[in-house]
């Protein structure tokens, strides 16, 4: 049984990317490409890191931001590699989103809401009235009218996400840290036995694994951690 963990790929070389998907091939239940690989490496990027991770989906974080036409064509471009999951930022709105949801109908589009690296001061610097809490339901509503199937907040938002929308939409949770770990750059994070608690459908893991002198090794201990927090909600 895999584990509903997507492993984030933000790696230095495409062939790091290809090790580190093939560690946590049948472990993991999916494998992210976010921009570092994509930008570098393109469309063969993920050719590559999926024949070295077969029995992992697709998660490609692009996190689409622009006017509806450009975010529609900027999903068609990537639609031959049959993405899982495609990100698009939550803040582009109700329009954007809509029209990357018609561009692509086989995937499940994810809105980001409130990066994990940003606080309640980062917001207001921004502009952007309310807590990070606030910020994410109303963008997260937003999102599901206009035909997103999961949303990306951290786990600290997930229980009230949950009873907001409902069961439908997939609730994914990066910032994920095993006890103990470092917090790195991000702000709100949490352990796998919190975010499944919460309600968290789909875990983000980078630097736990990747970091690790053993990134198979680490990725198992993780997994298995998820999968006893599942089986204790159930």
């Amino acid at each position: 049984m895999t584990a509903p963990i997507a492993l984030a790929l933000d790696a230095p070389d495409l062939n790091t990317a290809c090790g580190w998907a093939n560690a946590v091939n049948g472990v993991f239940s999916h494998v992210k490409v976010g921009l570092e690989t994509y930008l570098r490496d393109g469309a063969v990027s993920v050719a590559e890191i999926r024949a070295a991770a077969p029995d992992c989906a697709l998660f490609l974080d692009l996190k689409i931001h622009d006017i509806p036409n450009t975010m529609a064509g900027a999903a068609r471009s990537v639609a031959a590699l049959e993405p899982d999951i495609l990100t698009v930022h939550a803040a582009a709105g109700e329009a954007g989103i809509a029209a990357v949801a018609e561009a692509v109908p086989r995937t499940r589009v994810a809105a980001v809401t409130v990066l994990t690296s940003l606080s309640t001061v980062d917001l207001t610097e921004m502009g952007i009235s309310g807590t990070p809490d606030q910020v994410v339901m109303r963008w997260a509503r937003l999102a599901v009218a206009a035909g997103a199937r999961a949303i990306v907040s951290s786990a600290q938002e997930v229980s009230t996400l949950r009873a907001l929308l409902g069961e439908d939409p997939l609730l994914i949770t990066p910032g994920i840290r095993p006890a103990g770990a470092d917090r790195a750059d991000q702000q709100r994070v949490v352990t796998p036995q919190d975010a499944i608690s919460a309600g968290a459908g789909l875990l983000v893991v980078g630097r736990p694994v990747t970091g690790a002198e053993d990134p198979r090794s680490a990725a198992r201990s993780i997994a298995a951690e998820t999968v006893e927090a599942q089986a204790r909600v159930r």
